[in-house]
């Protein structure tokens, strides 16, 4: 699923985010910004330690802020370190729109033109798929619609179906597609 707006696209695709080849990768972090679970790990585990020890040189940060780290051997140049929980693992969809807005900011101010991000929350957070879907494309199609931005292919790749099948409805929705 695809959607234009303006002289950008949002994309759903199914995959593994650490294989896409973007200017940076979204992970969904915690405030500590250690890596141990979910997409985290798989960063860490295929892009290298470095990436952690980076994130973790700039924290702790505050639940709904971003910090920016190189991408170590993923096909990505970047990695945004999204905090939306603290070390409890707790979360909820208003998290997950705060830390996206954050990550959509650090973005345009590093000037990224691609970037792919993973359902945030619907892990250790225990967010539903489809609120998670609300809070995060409510910001993106929101953030490109407002025009100005650097980013010109932001693409959701998700792992599991439930997530898929939330976001593509959600994105169908907020489009206007039917």
């Amino acid at each position: 699923m695809k959607l234009k707006i303006g002289q950008a696209s949002i994309a759903i695709e199914r995959g593994d985010i650490t294989d896409w080849d973007v200017d940076a990768v979204a992970n969904a972090a915690n405030s500590n910004l250690t890596m141990g679970s979910g997409v985290a790990a798989t960063i860490k585990r295929k892009g290298g330690v470095i990436i952690e020890e980076e994130a973790i040189r700039q924290g702790p940060v505050e639940v709904g802020e971003a910090v920016l780290t190189p991408g170590g051997n993923l096909r990505a140049t970047h990695v945004i370190h999204a905090a939306i929980m603290g070390p409890d693992g707790k979360t909820d969809a208003d998290a997950v729109g705060r830390t996206t807005k954050a990550v959509l900011a650090l973005a345009d101010k590093h000037r990224i033109t691609s970037l792919a991000l993973p359902a945030f929350g619907t892990g250790v957070g225990h967010v539903p798929p489809s609120a998670s879907a609300e809070a995060m494309l409510k910001e993106v199609v929101g953030h490109l619609k407002a025009g100005h931005s650097s980013l010109k292919r932001v693409v959701f790749v998700l792992y599991q179906d439930d997530a898929y099948r939330a976001f593509t409805e959600t994105l169908k929705r907020l489009g206007g597609v039917s």
